[in-house]
C-alpha cells in the first residue's frame, strides 16, 4: 500500500532522548496517511519537534522541506540553505539548543506561493524573553526557493526572518485559500484584545496585515489552536483562562468570508474546568468541531445547529492508559485533521501512543474515539503538525471567483473515499466521501452510483 501521496500527507515525530528501551536515544518517526490509514514508520532524523512543526511535500507526497520554529531542514536532514536561526530572540535560542525544539502549536505555516511552483513562504514565531507568558511580540515570514542549492531549496538572502507584525500576539498562525482559488489568507489573533490580524498572500508576494475586530470579549493571551473548516467558511479557536481550578474554557465559533477575509456570526461554547487544555478541529465535513478540557474528555459541538452550545456533547473520557508506563499517562491534548479524514490527538506529556478518531464525520460517540491506538516508534511529546486545505477551490458564483481558469487545472481534490467494514457486517455498510465545497448559495452538486458484479446499479 501506498503512503503521503498529497501535500499534506506528512506528520513527523519525536521529541528526544528518553531513558527507556527500545526508546532510548534520539528515535524519531514519521506517520504517513493515504485516503484511509495510517502509515508509521521510525526513521533518522536531526531535528526533534515538540509542538511546533510544519513541512510541506509535493503532490507525490515526498517532503521538499520541513520545520521545527529553530532551523529548516531539506529533503536530506540537513539544515536548508540559509535556513539556521528562525526566530531571532534569545528565549527562543534558549529552547532551539539541542536536544529541545519549540513548544507552541501552529507556531509555524508553510505555503505555496501563488503561480510559482518553486517558491514558499514560511510564516513563523517564537516567544519573548521580553513577555512574562513567553508569548510571541513579533511574527515573521522568510521566502523558500527550491531552485537554489541545485534543488535542495534555499532561503532566499534578505527574505529570512521578514517582520510580519510586531505587536503582542497569541500562539498560533492557520491559514485559509481565497475565494479566487489562488492567493491565501493568514491569520493570527493579537494578545489581550478582540482583534485579529489578517495577512494576504498574492502572487505579488504577502501583503500588509490588517486587523478586524472579531466581536467576543477580549482575550487574554489564551488562545490556543485557531482553525478554518475544510470548506473555508468557518474559522474557530479554543479560548481559556490559566492557572488551575474553576478555569473558563470557550470554543469560540465565526463565519468567514473568503473573498474579503472577514469574520462575522460569533458563537461561543463556554463551560468550566480545573485545568485549561488546548485542542480545536473540524471535521473533514466542516459540520462537527472537536475540542479538549482538562486533558481527560473530548468534546463534539455542531456547529451547523443555532445553538450550538446545547449540541455540545462528551464523545470520550480518558481511560488514564499510561503509555509506556508511569507516569507517562496519554492524555489529551492538541488535535490534527489528517489528510485521511481522521483526526489525530496527541498527549500532554511523552507517550509512545497517540488516539485518533475514526469517524469525525458521525454524530456523538459513533465518531469512535480510538485511544491509545496509534503506536509509535519513540517518544512523542505535545506533537503538532500545521497543514491548511491545500486542496480547497475556488468558491464558484461568488463575487471574487475572477480569475480565468480557462485551460488551467485546479489542484486535484482529496475526496477521502472510503467503506467500512469491511467485510460487511450486521447488513450494514458505510460509504463515506469528501466533495469539495467550492458552491456559493447552493450544495455542490454530483452523482454517486453503485453498481454490483454484473454492472447493475443497484442505488444511485
Amino acid at each position: 500500500m501506498g503512503f503521503a501521496q498529497g501535500y499534506n500527507h506528512n506528520f513527523l515525530i519525536g521529541d528526544d532522548a528518553v531513558p527507556f528501551p527500545p526508546y532510548t536515544g534520539y528515535a524519531k518517526g514519521i506517520i504517513k496517511t493515504d485516503s484511509l490509514n495510517f502509515g508509521i514508520f521510525g526513521l533518522s532524523r536531526k531535528m526533534p519537534f515538540v509542538s511546533a512543526q510544519s513541512n510541506i511535500a509535493n503532490d507525490t507526497g515526498a517532503i521538499l522541506f520541513y520545520t521545527n520554529g529553530c532551523w529548516i531542514a531539506n529533503v536530506l536532514d540537513d539544515t536548508m540553505q540559509n535556513g539556521a536561526a528562525l526566530n531571532p530572540d534569545p528565549y527562543v535560542t534558549q529552547w532551539c539548543a539541542p536536544p529541545f525544539a519549540l513548544p507552541y502549536p501552529q507556531a509555524n505555516i508553510i505555503l505555496p506561493w501563488p503561480n510559482d511552483t518553486a517558491k514558499y513562504v514560511l510564516f513563523h514565531h517564537g516567544g519573548s524573553q521580553a513577555d512574562p507568558n513567553s508569548q510571541p511580540l513579533i511574527s515573521y515570514y522568510s521566502i523558500i526557493d527550491m531552485t537554489l542549492d541545485s534543488g535542495l531549496g534555499g532561503v532566499i538572502q534578505g527574505q529570512k526572518n521578514v517582520v510580519l507584525i510586531a505587536d503582542s500576539l497569541n500562539v498560533g498562525f492557520t491559514a485559509c485559500k481565497h475565494a479566487n482559488g489562488r492567493d491565501w489568507w493568514v491569520v493570527i489573533l493579537k494578545g489581550n484584545s478582540n482583534l485579529i490580524y489578517t495577512v494576504l498572500l498574492t502572487d505579488q508576494g504577502v501583503q500588509q496585515p490588517f486587523t478586524q475586530s472579531i466581536g467576543v470579549p477580549d482575550v487574554d493571551r489564551g488562545t490556543k489552536q485557531p482553525v478554518f473548516s475544510a470548506d473555508g467558511l468557518k474559522f474557530a479557536y479554543r479560548f481559556a483562562t490559566s492557572g488551575m481550578g474553576n478555569v473558563i474554557n470557550q470554543v469560540r465559533v465565526f463565519n468567514f468570508d473568503r473573498c474579503n477575509g472577514t469574520f462575522s456570526n460569533a458563537q461561543i461554547v463556554s463551560w468550566t474546568s480545573n485545568y485549561p487544555s488546548p485542542g480545536c478541529s473540524f471535521s473533514s465535513n466542516s459540520k462537527y468541531l472537536y475540542t479538549v478540557s482538562d486533558f481527560d474528555t473530548i468534546y463534539q459541538i455542531n456547529t451547523d445547529t443555532s445553538n450550538i452550545q446545547a449540541s455540545m456533547q462528551v464523545v470520550a473520557v480518558n481511560d488514564g492508559y499510561f503509555s509506556p508506563i508511569p507516569p507517562f499517562q496519554s492524555s489529551f491534548w492538541t488535535t490534527y485533521l489528517a489528510a485521511n479524514g481522521k483526526i489525530i490527538i496527541s498527549s500532554g506529556s511523552g507517550v509512545v501512543d497517540l488516539h485518533y478518531i475514526n469517524y469525525p464525520d458521525s454524530a456523538g460517540v459513533a465518531c469512535d474515539v480510538q485511544q491509545h491506538a496509534l503506536p509509535m516508534p519513540c517518544f512523542v511529546f505535545r506533537c503538532h503538525v500545521n497543514h491548511p486545505n491545500y486542496y480547497l477551490g475556488r468558491l464558484q458564483g461568488s463575487p471574487c471567483d475572477t480569475l480565468q481558469w480557462a485551460g488551467i487545472s485546479e489542484a486535484e481534490h482529496d475526496f477521502r473515499f472510503r467503506m467500512y467494514p469491511n467485510p460487511v457486517t450486521n447488513n450494514s455498510l458505510h460509504i463515506g466521501y469528501l466533495l469539495p465545497h467550492n458552491s456559493a448559495g447552493s450544495s455542490y452538486s454530483g452523482l454517486f452510483q453503485i453498481y454490483d458484479v454484473t454492472g447493475k446499479v443497484v442505488f444511485k
